[in-house]
């Protein structure tokens, strides 16, 4: 899969108050999760409370690492590239899902059990997260039912468990923002 780079243009404000361009350039922090057919992921820009502190010029918080889940009370916004899945995913165990899930710091949010789930790599997370497919299509999948998303469609996922595959045969890019979320009526 030939992925393009990710522009990040970050604006702020000069001494005296007036707006600009603080950064523009390729997204700092990238990692492929998930051995060499793995997604491919972005991470674009994190906050860290609600509401988010506007300054003038402090950048992103930094964060160690790859982290699945947006900070507590924050939003994360993040672009993965999907490449098309192969027949190998039938065969993963959910050790392998969880340790998949742990390089991006959520090995409890891996579902797969020994008895199956209609994907490997079926999760859950206490977020609301909006996805938005930019490119290619991928199948969103659910505990009952699936659905298709192709470029310009918007997902949004709600705490609910699921996976995602991408079998199309052609590349994949789908922007997520993440937003930290509370499970309420015993859903937990």
């Amino acid at each position: 899969m030939n992925e393009a780079p990710v522009r990040r243009v970050v604006t702020g404000h000069d001494a005296a108050g007036k707006p600009i361009i603080q950064q523009d350039g390729a997204v700092p922090r990238t990692q492929r999760i998930g051995g060499p057919h793995g997604p491919m992921f972005y991470e674009v820009w994190n906050t860290r409370d609600t509401p988010a502190p506007i300054d003038r010029a402090s950048g992103e918080p930094p964060e160690e690492g790859i982290q699945l889940a947006p900070p507590k009370r924050g939003t994360r916004i993040r672009v993965l590239d999907i490449a098309p899945e192969d027949t190998s995913i039938a065969a993963v165990t959910p050790e392998e899902a969880k340790a998949h899930f742990a390089e991006v710091g959520a090995a409890t949010a891996s579902s797969h059990t020994a008895t199956g789930s209609r994907h490997a790599f079926m999760h859950r997370t206490e977020t609301i997260d909006y996805g938005i497919v930019l490119e290619g299509e991928v199948t969103l999948i659910m505990d009952e039912g699936e659905a298709v998303v192709r470029a310009g469609d918007i997902v949004i996922q709600r705490g609910t468990n699921h996976g995602w595959a991408n079998r199309s045969g052609r590349h994949c890019r789908i922007a997520f923002i993440l937003i930290d979320g509370t499970f309420t009526d015993g859903l937990k």
